[in-house]
C-alpha cells in the first residue's frame, strides 16, 4: 500500500479547516469507528478514506466548483489569508536532515505537499468501498440516536419513513448503460437512478438509503433496507411498497408497519375494534412463487378508515392492531389550529410519511442534487450521492441541535435558510483563528439557522400537477384521483 505520512498530516490539517462547523458531529474517532465496522483501514496516503469522504461533501456544499478546483479552493483560502498558509509538520534540523534523493523527472507526487492532482483524487475515487460511506451513515445515525432520542421516538417506537423517488443523471453513456433511462419503450427518456431512503421522519434525517438502477423494484430494494430494522421500529410506507413479504419481513423483525390500502385488496374482516376502524386478514397472494414460499398463510392486520375533506375516502393498514396502542385517531388526525413548538407533533401519525416527501425535495432542489452532478461513470455518481446525503444528514443535525436549545421544533427551521447561512460563512470559518471560530462564528451561524423559521400552516394545499385527474395505467386500467374534483365527482 502506498504511503505519504507528509501529505497525509497535511491535507488532515487542511480537511480540519474546511470542516470547523461540522467538527464536533465529525471528529476523527468516528472515522476510525466507521473504518473498523466495515473491516477497512483509513490509510497513510493524502487521499485516505477521511479525505476523499470530505471532498465529497465539499463537492455537494460547492456545487459550482469542478474537482479539479475542490482540491485546491481551501490551499487558496488558506493562503490568501491574513496568516498565509500553516506551517505544515515540523521541519527537520540541520543536524538530523536525511539525505535528499534524486527524484525522477516523471515523479507524479510533486515536491509541495499540499498539491494534489484530479487524476490522483480520480483513480481514487474509483477504488473508494462505498461500503465505507454505508459504514459512515450508520454510526452517525446511531450517535444521533444517542444523543437526541426525542427526535427519533413516537411513544415506544422508533419512527421511520420509506420511500423511493427518481435522480436524473448527466445525459452520458456508461451512466445510461448501468442505470437506464425513463420512458415507455417508445422513446428514450432522460437518464436516471432510482433512490430509496428509510428516513427518521421527526428530525428529516437520512437513516438508510440505496441507490440503485431504475430497473430494480422499489419492493426489491426496500427489502434490503429493512434488514437493519429492530424490534418495535414503526415504518410508515407510501401506497406503492405493498407487497406481501415485505410486511412479513417488517414482522419477523418483530417491528411494526402503516401503509395506504391499496385499491382492489380483499381483506377479510375478524374483528370491529371500533367507528371505521376493524381488525382484518390479508391472505398470501396465489402464485406460484407464493406457493412455494415458506411463508405463512394469512397475516393479521388493521385497517383505519379515514376521509379528508375534499378527497376520497382512504384507510390506513398497519400490524399495530391494539387500538390501546395507537388509536384511530392518532393515527389520521390533522391539526386545524396553528401549532407552537413541539405542538407540531400532534399531526396524526400516517401523515408523518409526508416528511420524506420534503427531505426528497430538499436534496433534489434546494441542496442541488439535481443538475449539479459532474461525474460520467457510475462509481462517480454513487460516491456524489453519498456526499450529498451526508451533506444533508450534517445540515439536519445542526439544526436539530437550534431547535433544542430554544426547545422548539426542527421542522419549524428552514433547510434552505441553514444551508445558505453555512454557504455564506464557510470561506470565513476557512480562514479564522480557532478561538475566532469557536467563540464568535459558530454561535452566531446557530443563531443564524434560529431566524429562519418555517410557519406552521395546517390545512394549506399544495396541488400536484393533474391531481384531480383519472389516471390511464395502460392495458384498460385507470385509477381513480384521491383528490375530489370535476372529472370524478
Amino acid at each position: 500500500m502506498f504511503r505519504d505520512d507528509l501529505r497525509s498530516k497535511v491535507w488532515d490539517q487542511i480537511r480540519q479547516h474546511d470542516f470547523r462547523a461540522f467538527a464536533d458531529l465529525l471528529p476523527n474517532s468516528l472515522f476510525v469507528e466507521a473504518a473498523q465496522h466495515c473491516g477497512l483501514k483509513i490509510g497513510c496516503c493524502a487521499l485516505n478514506l477521511v479525505t476523499m469522504v470530505w471532498l465529497g461533501i465539499a463537492a455537494a456544499a460547492r456545487p459550482l466548483h469542478s474537482f479539479a478546483s475542490l482540491l485546491v479552493l481551501i490551499v487558496k483560502l488558506l493562503e490568501d489569508s491574513e496568516h498565509g498558509l500553516p506551517r505544515f509538520g515540523a521541519q527537520a534540523s540541520p543536524g538530523n536532515r536525511p539525505r535528499r534523493q534524486r527524484r525522477s523527472k516523471h515523479d507524479p507526487h510533486g515536491t509541495q505537499p499540499q498539491q494534489l492532482t484530479e487524476e490522483a483524487f480520480v483513480k481514487a475515487r474509483k477504488v473508494m468501498p462505498l461500503a465505507f460511506w454505508t459504514a459512515l451513515l450508520v454510526v452517525l445515525s446511531e450517535r444521533f440516536e444517542q444523543q437526541h432520542e426525542r427526535w427519533i421516538r413516537w411513544k415506544r417506537f422508533r419512527l421511520l419513513a420509506l420511500d423511493g423517488t427518481h435522480v436524473r443523471l448527466p445525459n452520458w453513456k456508461p451512466l445510461a448503460t448501468h442505470f437506464g433511462r425513463s420512458g415507455n419503450g417508445r422513446s428514450a427518456g432522460p437518464v436516471q437512478a432510482r433512490l430509496v431512503m428509510l428516513q427518521l421522519p421527526l428530525a428529516r434525517l437520512p437513516w438508510r438509503y440505496s441507490l440503485v438502477p431504475q430497473r430494480q423494484g422499489e419492493t426489491t430494494v426496500a427489502a434490503d433496507l429493512l434488514n437493519d430494522l429492530r424490534p418495535n421500529d414503526l415504518v410508515l410506507m407510501d401506497q406503492g411498497f405493498w407487497s406481501y413479504g415485505l410486511f412479513h419481513l417488517i414482522q419477523h423483525r418483530q417491528a411494526f408497519f402503516a401503509i395506504r390500502l391499496r385499491q382492489g385488496m380483499k381483506l377479510r374482516t375478524r374483528k370491529h375494534l371500533g367507528p371505521q376502524d376493524r381488525q382484518v386478514e390479508l391472505a398470501k397472494p396465489k402464485g406460484a412463487r407464493w406457493r412455494r414460499s415458506s411463508l405463512p398463510d394469512k397475516i393479521p392486520l388493521r385497517v383505519v378508515q379515514y376521509q379528508i375533506r375534499g378527497y376520497r375516502p382512504s384507510a390506513v393498514v398497519t400490524n399495530v392492531l391494539s387500538p390501546r396502542v395507537v388509536s384511530r385517531a392518532a393515527w389520521v388526525r390533522l391539526s386545524t389550529q396553528t401549532a407552537q413548538g413541539s405542538q407540531r407533533l400532534d399531526v396524526g401519525l400516517y401523515h408523518r410519511r409526508w416528511e420524506i416527501e420534503t427531505t426528497f425535495r430538499e436534496l433534489k432542489v434546494t441542496q442541488g442534487l439535481e443538475g449539479n452532478l459532474r461525474s460520467r461513470r457510475p462509481a462517480g455518481i454513487a460516491y456524489e450521492v453519498a456526499g450529498q446525503i451526508l451533506l444533508y444528514l450534517l445540515v439536519r443535525w445542526l439544526m436539530v441541535q437550534v431547535a433544542e436549545k430554544a426547545d422548539g421544533d426542527p421542522l419549524q427551521l428552514s433547510f434552505a435558510g441553514a444551508l445558505r447561512e453555512l454557504q455564506t460563512l464557510a470561506p470565513l470559518l476557512v480562514i479564522s483563528s480557532q478561538e475566532h471560530v469557536e467563540q464568535v462564528l459558530l454561535p452566531r451561524l446557530l443563531e443564524r439557522i434560529a431566524g429562519h423559521r418555517v410557519p406552521f400552516r395546517p390545512g394549506r394545499h399544495y396541488p400536484r400537477p393533474h391531481d384531480s385527474e383519472i389516471r390511464n395505467l395502460g392495458n384498460g386500467r385507470y385509477r381513480r384521483p384521491h383528490k375530489l374534483g370535476k372529472s370524478v365527482a
